[in-house]
């Protein structure tokens, strides 16, 4: 299988989400989790209210059975995985589905598509 082929097999997965609705979905309480390195989040910022997690870390941070989840997952509770321009973020989040987050997806366009919508 190739890259391209792995991505849309995991977006077939996936209800993704625009910039509007992940915000609408974060006000209504889904946790927005930000998957780029810290050096990207320096250089370019973060969406308020995101938790970094940095992908080599996701699994074992959102594990909802997990002995180092975050206190903060659950598996009834959306979950939006953010990277650079929604690729990465794609197969982190129909990750998370396997493991046990049934609502995980991920932002079209990643953060560079949120700070472009202002």
């Amino acid at each position: 299988m190739s890259a391209e082929e792995l991505l849309a097999a995991a977006r077939s997965t996936l209800d993704r989400v625009g910039p509007a609705e992940a915000g609408r979905m974060q006000a209504a309480g889904a946790l927005v989790v930000d998957i780029r390195p810290e050096r990207f989040r320096a250089g370019e910022g973060e969406i308020p209210g995101s938790l970094p997690i940095e992908r080599i870390h996701l699994e074992w941070r959102l594990d909802p059975t997990g002995a180092h989840r975050i206190p903060q997952v659950r598996a009834d509770r959306p979950v939006i995985v953010v990277c650079n321009e929604g690729y990465a973020s794609s197969l982190a989040a129909a990750d998370l589905k396997r493991l046990g987050l049934p609502l995980a997806t991920d932002l079209v366009g990643g953060f560079r598509a949120w700070r472009a919508a202002g």
